[in-house]
């Protein structure tokens, strides 16, 4: 049995149940198949007091320091942060305190072959460190912005690429961040685009005409998921809406901005078609997906959007800026269209188009079942349980890298291509 710890501050608990949850879903379905055990290693920054008068602050206060989720036992330990000024040591501070909280793990008994860290930037570079500091092989996945911002800083990215030289695999879940990698330095023989997969049991059509009544729905309507952040693009999707008076928009997050986009929502005068949702249980998005007739990311950039198929998979197409990997996602006119130009007038010009020619809900399900979590899983396992294999002194044979790769192929082609 190949015991692994999963490394990351991206990771879903009780204070945050949707964040890093797709982290999260790749472990469980690699658990799944049996041959792996895995301990998480969550770090939360350390804030002492948890009043809602200090907002995401007191969310790290409520966070437990331990919890199982799913069946997996996962640690929060506390590390320092420095607000706005400590970026360049929050790596040094992660790596410090996960080192301990793995000695006292250690201690009470649990021992680890592979080390899976997730997010280059910290978390990357603290897990390269753990590596060094317990012998043990790591496998680091590039998630977003981690490979298409932070490497823009210069001291962050030589970080990286020091992190990146000493993973016995450097993995990116879509084509455009395995290109940013390579350029980055990755040994392309120890680079992999390990995909997210979408949840086709959770994730499918649902009876639209009882969820649309619920949300109190008629018309078209246009659905928004992600954190209130600029970079997702909300703020778009209701300057669209505004030109379409015949169009209804749900937007479903929670962050920073919502105060912004009401003002915009007042200055656009559609409070009567946009509604900000807040924070939407994971679980509950199926039912938003159906009620609506598309879903819109506006986003500046993505790795691998995980709403995209999410949506698709319940039958509903979306529109999306043509963003990093955004078209390995929609690649047929039945998944959607995508959005050349992120701009309100463009994602308007396209919802037209879209409408125009509206795939069939059952069409964009089928597409959607192409992107299953099976052949992900599978190669997850297979390059953990190779690089638990090779261990600390074999650690950067290319043949590891190999093994998981077979089980991969573009989703809908024939395996081996």
């Amino acid at each position: 049995m190949t015991r692994a710890l999963v490394f990351s501050t991206l990771y879903p608990n009780a204070a945050q149940p949707n964040h890093g949850v797709f982290v999260e879903n790749r472990l469980r379905k690699t658990l799944a198949l049996g041959g792996l055990d895995a301990t998480v290693l969550a770090p939360v920054p350390y804030f002492p007091i948890d009043h809602p008068a200090f907002g995401r602050y007191a969310v790290f206060a409520r966070t437990p320091r331990q919890e199982v989720r799913h069946g997996v036992e996962v640690w929060h330990p506390r590390f320092p942060v420095i607000p706005k000024i400590g970026s360049s040591w929050t790596p040094d501070l992660l790596f410090r305190s996960a080192l301990s909280a793995v000695r006292r793990l250690q201690a009470a008994g649990l021992t680890f072959d592979v080390i899976d860290a997730h997010y280059f930037y910290p978390d990357g570079v603290a897990a390269a460190r753990l590596s060094e500091a317990l012998r043990l092989p790591v496998v680091i996945t590039g998630r977003g912005t981690d490979l298409t911002l932070i490497p823009n800083e210069p001291g962050p990215r030589a970080r990286i690429t020091w992190a990146i030289g000493r993973a016995t695999a450097a993995l990116a879940v879509c084509d455009d961040l395995g290109q940013r990698l390579i350029a980055l330095g990755a040994p392309e023989s120890r680079t992999l685009v390990l995909r997210n997969g979408v949840d086709l049991d959770l994730f499918r059509p649902g009876d639209r005409a009882q969820v649309r009544a619920r949300f109190g729905l008629s018309g078209f309507t246009l659905l928004s998921v992600g954190a209130l952040i600029p970079r997702k693009g909300h703020h778009l999707a209701i300057e669209a809406v505004a030109a379409r008076p015949d169009c209804t928009l749900l937007i479903a997050g929670g962050g920073d901005q919502r105060a912004e986009l009401e003002a915009l929502v007042r200055r656009s005068d559609v409070g009567d078609r946009v509604r900000l949702l807040g924070e939407v249980p994971h679980a509950d998005l199926p039912a938003l997906y159906s009620a609506a007739d598309a879903l819109v990311l506006a986003s500046e950039r993505e790795g691998w959007a995980n709403v995209l198929l999410e949506a698709m998979a319940c039958g509903t197409p979306v529109l999306a800026t043509d963003v990093n990997g955004t078209a390995e996602v929609v690649r047929a006119p039945e998944a959607g269209r995508l959005v050349a130009e992120r701009s309100a007038p463009a994602i308007a010009h396209a919802l037209d188009l879209l409408r125009a020619d509206l795939p069939a809900r059952e069409a964009t399900r089928a597409y959607a079942e192409r992107f299953g979590w099976e052949p992900i899983a599978l190669a997850n396992r297979a390059l953990l349980q190779a690089a638990a294999r090779a261990g600390w002194d074999g650690r950067f044979d290319d043949k590891i890298v190999g093994e998981a790769r077979d089980y991969l192929q573009a989703p809908g082609e024939p395996k081996g291509r």
